[in-house]
């Protein structure tokens, strides 16, 4: 039996996306958080290594935050993993920029968020 990782929320990356209306990069973008979920959604990840394992280029941050790059990293995903039940939090998404200015370890998903 296939076992899908629940991202908590979906949502989440569609408002966002929605926010990005007229920006240049929104049909990147949106592509890019799409293949994100799919793949997200399909790891067995057990622990951090095995987040890197499958993508090297993402930042632990701490027991269970993992910051991901999106688009090419010009935008960022910071998650909250909980490896035992299989559940990926988004936390926060914004441009790398806006990133740069949050603290990843502590940050939630509110009015911090960043449309670009």
């Amino acid at each position: 039996m296939l076992r899908f990782v629940r991202i908590i929320a979906r949502s989440t990356l569609t408002r966002f996306v929605k926010e990005l209306a007229g920006h240049r990069d929104q049909r990147a973008v949106k592509s890019a958080l799409e293949s994100w979920f799919q793949e997200v959604r399909r790891a067995k990840w057990k622990n951090p290594a095995a987040v890197k394992a499958s993508y090297a280029h993402a930042s632990l941050v701490g027991a269970d935050r993992v910051v991901f790059n999106i688009k090419g990293n010009d935008y960022r995903v910071v998650t909250a993993v909980d490896y035992g039940r299989g559940i990926v939090f988004i936390k926060w998404i914004g441009t790398h920029a806006a990133y740069d200015k949050i603290d990843a370890k502590r940050v939630k998903y509110d009015s911090e968020t960043d449309p670009g």
